[in-house]
């Protein structure tokens, strides 16, 4: 994969992310130019399912960068998003070198050859000129802890192993964090980044979004898709459908070969938009007045 510059101006950035069908608008494309020119970590906050983890993949493949994912979870530690000893190799080493009276075992068991390297480690050891993208995704669900950890690592891209020293990056890793909020994330993680709220769209970026994730869609099915779920996200729910969904359900309508939403079409592929059932029960018991509503918008 070969690195190519990074965009030179806030409009360059925007013409980047939609040569790979990322529809942002203005103050998004704002904040991806400037976490590119600042070096700075870019915090994506928003509800699941609006784009903020595919802003790491657009970058990714459009700068021909490697792309490090470290997806958070609940008890998640250094040893599985830094790195760990491979105990088992250092162990038969040891008893390899009692076979051979090797004296200088201890000084290579904590060497690179025993490292078992996890996401931060590996971004941190990209190469200059081509540092990957990190992506620390949904970092709101892994433990308040962790949150420290990652302080070192994101305000000067360096990660101290006791036994080997510390490790700084030749360049900087582009570095984008996601959170669904489902907690508040410490304010010493954000004041480490640049910050963005990724929010739904309004229904003409939407209908541009859909049109080029699903090619050949009816111009007018889609139309009438947006203008539904734009009218159920004025809803009472627990998961309002993000564009995933928007784009799920297109194609889900568009391989039934449906032509116009009809209560009866929406009815059978609710579970392609809502993913809970108290959800899709709320729905259905006012179906009627959301496509009525959808239409006249």
């Amino acid at each position: 994969m070969i690195a190519t510059p990074t965009p030179a101006s806030i409009d360059a950035t925007a013409k980047l992310l939609d040569s790979a069908n990322y529809v942002a608008d203005r103050a998004l494309a704002t904040s991806v130019y400037l976490m590119l020119k600042m070096q700075r970590p870019l915090f994506l906050e928003g509800d699941a399912g609006v784009g903020k983890t595919e802003i790491a993949k657009v970058l990714a493949s459009t700068l021909g960068r490697d792309l490090i994912r470290l997806q958070c979870y609940e008890g998640l530690d250094i040893a599985q998003a830094a790195y760990e000893w491979n105990v088992q190799r250092q162990l038969l080493a040891i008893k390899a070198s009692e076979r051979t009276a090797d004296a200088h075992i201890e000084n290579v068991i904590y060497s690179d050859e025993f490292l078992i390297k996890r996401p931060l480690l590996k971004a941190l050891q990209g190469k200059a000129g081509a540092a990957p993208v990190l992506l620390i995704d949904e970092l709101d669900r892994a433990d308040e802890p962790f949150e420290a950890f990652l302080l070192e690592v994101l305000s000067d891209f360096q990660l101290t192993i006791p036994e080997l020293g510390t490790i700084t990056a030749a360049e900087p890793p582009l570095v984008v964090i996601t959170s669904n909020r489902t907690r508040e994330i410490h304010d010493a993680i954000k004041r480490r980044c640049l910050y963005y709220w990724v929010d739904y769209p309004n229904a003409a970026r939407e209908l541009e979004i859909v049109r080029r994730k699903v090619p050949g869609v009816d111009q007018r099915l889609s139309a009438q898709i947006v203008a539904f779920v734009q009218r159920v996200r004025k809803e009472d729910m627990f998961k309002l459908p993000g564009i995933a969904e928007t784009i799920d359900w297109t194609r889900a309508l568009t391989a039934l070969d449906v032509i116009e939403l009809s209560k009866e079409n929406i009815n059978d592929t609710l579970g392609v938009l809502l993913k809970y059932q108290d959800d899709i029960h709320a729905l259905r018991t006012r179906m009627q007045t959301v496509l009525d509503d959808s239409a006249s918008q």
